[in-house]
């Protein structure tokens, strides 16, 4: 696997060694607890911007198709209710819209009941960040086994099988925005970063796996109930 690649919003992601390590670990909890259960194993990676998920869900997509498991991923982003540079210029004039309001999580969710219910495709939303509008895409779902979803409020969601959390805050996950280069990085975006962290880090509580900051793979039990602390 290349270290660099781009996925479907364009963003350039850095799979490092420490993410494909996690990816192993978190592998073998997947494979030890999917069982035969002839649909997609939903599993969320949720965690704050820039904290590593994309990476993650990729290093995670990487080991289980090795394996021999079909796995695809879906991205919480192409759910927020405006595209980006709308969204962002809402956010400027009301700060207190940050939140998982943003996001059509109801939508989301159904969706993700509607793999768990064998469905063989979804039709959902896709985020085109440069020309900041929302299309739609088919997902093919027949034949998956194992189903990502992976974005900042997904640790909370009702319809996963193994939620992820992802400990990295936005202090740790400076470099790593920068490096992004999506985001303008100024006192605003700050602002924005510290009121999704005081929404984001009680969502480690619905997890059952916590990536710590050095990387490892930890399990904690039990875990709260599904929409604890959504914020």
């Amino acid at each position: 696997m290349s270290d660099s690649w781009r996925d479907m919003r364009g963003d350039k992601l850095h799979v490092t060694a420490e993410h494909r390590r996690a990816g192993r670990a978190l592998a073998n909890h997947v494979l030890q607890r999917m069982g035969l259960a002839g649909r997609p194993y939903i599993v969320a990676i949720g965690g704050e911007s820039g904290s590593g998920k994309s990476e993650l869900a990729e290093a995670l997509r990487g080991e289980l198709e090795d394996k021999g498991v079909r796995t695809t991923i879906v991205q919480q982003d192409d759910y927020f209710v405006y595209p980006p540079l709308t969204n962002d210029a809402l956010r400027r004039e009301d700060l207190g819209r940050v939140g998982v309001s943003e996001v059509g999580v109801d939508l989301l969710e159904e969706h993700l009941a509607r793999a768990k219910a064998g469905a063989d495709e979804l039709r959902k939303p896709l985020v085109l960040y440069q020309e900041d509008r929302i299309t739609e895409e088919r997902v093919v779902l027949s034949g998956v086994q194992v189903l990502i979803v992976e974005g900042t409020y997904t640790t909370v969601l009702n319809y996963v099988d193994l939620k992820v959390f992802i400990e990295r805050d936005y202090h740790d996950t400076h470099d790593a925005r920068k490096a992004r280069g999506r985001e303008l990085q100024d006192d605003y975006l700050e602002c924005i970063l510290a009121k999704e962290h005081a929404i984001i880090t009680g969502h480690r509580l619905c997890a059952h796996l916590v990536v710590t900051r050095a990387y490892e793979v930890v399990e904690q039990r039990p875990p709260a109930p599904a929409g604890f602390a959504a914020g």
